[in-house]
């Protein structure tokens, strides 16, 4: 994560140009701040990696009082970054704007691992982050109690509509397909159903985690009953139109996961300020 929170942070901060005219004309040189990063809005606090990394590119740095994951209260004081007051308005922007998208998606997070808890559904990410921001979006979606999906398209082989269509057109089967994954060393074969004729070849085929899209509790139940008879220890995971008011409704229906795109791609940012002072 520190390289790619010390990429992100060099990115952010040649958006705001070589010079900050602003402080340049209006700062004398030496003045030593302190700002306190206050958590406005409350919530559960992410990014700080990625706000080190900008306070480090500025020459300052930041004393938290609180660790990424930590519930905090509307208005709490979650750290405090000290440096001269130029390189402090340098790096504020940049450091707030990561700080409240990782707190906005780690908040989101948490309503839905709490919404299932006592079950053992695990809440995912998908791959729907901002381009360039994947590790960020993440790591807050871990820190909010989320767990760990595909990150790439390296590492899992994950059989859609558009993949089994190709699969039948090449007069292929979804077995080949699994078995030359396999070949190349790949053991997540995660494959997406829409009947229960695809349930039946998913799990003939050596599927180790079906992917039901778009259909109900009733069906999640149905299907995933039927899988765990054909190919015992399978997972089963819900996706698609599933929200904080029927997210319990699929775990308590036996998925072992539930894929939320909605945790990154359309963020509420949480409300993070920091309130600087002179101090020398």
């Amino acid at each position: 994560m520190s390289a790619d929170a010390a990429r992100i942070a060099a990115q952010a901060l040649a958006e705001d140009g070589e010079t900050d005219v602003t402080t340049a004309v209006t700062i004398p040189a030496g003045l030593e701040a302190e700002g306190i990063i206050e958590f406005r809005s409350g919530g559960v606090l992410a990014g700080a990696a990625y706000a080190d990394a900008v306070a480090r590119a500025c020459d300052c740095r930041i004393e938290w009082r609180a660790p990424d994951g930590r519930a905090v209260r509307p208005g709490a004081t979650v750290g405090i970054v000290r440096g001269s007051l130029a390189h402090i308005l340098r790096a504020e922007r940049p450091m707030l704007n990561l700080l409240q998208r990782a707190s906005g998606i780690a908040t989101a997070t948490r309503g839905y691992v709490d919404a299932v808890a006592g079950t053992r559904c695990r809440i995912l990410h998908t791959r729907k982050t901002a381009p360039g921001l994947r590790a960020l979006d993440i790591a807050a979606v871990v820190a909010g109690g989320g767990a760990v999906h595909r990150a790439d398209l390296s590492h899992a082989v994950m059989v859609k509509d558009n993949h089994w269509q190709a699969i039948v057109r090449s007069g292929r089967t979804l077995a080949d397909a699994l078995d030359e994954a396999r070949r190349m060393g790949v053991t997540a074969l995660y494959v997406e159903v829409e009947s229960p004729e695809q349930v039946e070849q998913a799990c003939d085929a050596g599927a180790t985690r079906l992917l039901v899209d778009n259909q109900t509790p009733e069906m999640v139940k149905d299907w995933g009953r039927r899988a765990r008879e054909l190919r015992p220890g399978i997972e089963i995971e819900a996706t698609g139109g599933i929200t904080l008011e029927n997210v319990r409704a699929y775990a308590e229906a036996g998925a072992d996961f539930v894929s939320i795109g909605a945790l990154t791609h359309s963020v509420r940012a949480a409300d993070l300020a920091i309130e600087v002072r002179v101090v020398g």
